[in-house]
């Protein structure tokens, strides 16, 4: 019950960042490419309340792996594109003023968030692992 709680709990702060960080992007305008507007919808948005959804369900063990791989690929995606590449959706070409603020905060947030959302997946697969066969 616990697993799903605190999965529950990350997904909800992953998508509220998300969304918030979403917004600044629309307003700025920073634009996103075909690809990288599939990859946020699905692996960053869907993904991770869907995994929320399986920690509710007997699919709990898919759900925590669902978990994990969908908040790492967002944490990879958002080292890459907002610390690394120097491009428009990188922190440092967008000004720290009205809707920029709420950009590069909530970039920093989502980083935070998938760091403790990888934390807690990974707890989750560690406590629910499937007891050894015995021949």
């Amino acid at each position: 019950m616990k697993i799903a709680q605190y999965g529950t709990a990350i997904a909800v702060v992953h998508a509220i960042a998300n969304g918030l960080h979403g917004l600044a992007h629309i307003e700025i305008p920073v634009a996103l490419s075909g690809l990288q507007s599939s990859f946020v919808a699905i692996v960053i948005f869907l993904a991770p309340i869907i995994a929320a959804v399986l920690l509710w369900t007997q699919f709990y063990r898919l759900g925590s792996w669902l978990l994990l791989s969908s908040i790492a690929g967002s944490l990879l995606f958002g080292i890459y594109n907002h610390f690394l590449v120097i491009s428009p959706d990188h922190v440092s070409q967008v000004a720290f003023t009205g809707w920029g603020m709420l950009f590069q905060i909530t970039a920093i947030v989502i980083v935070i968030a998938d760091v403790l959302g990888c934390w807690v997946s990974a707890w989750a697969l560690k406590t629910i692992q499937q007891p050894e066969k015995v021949f």
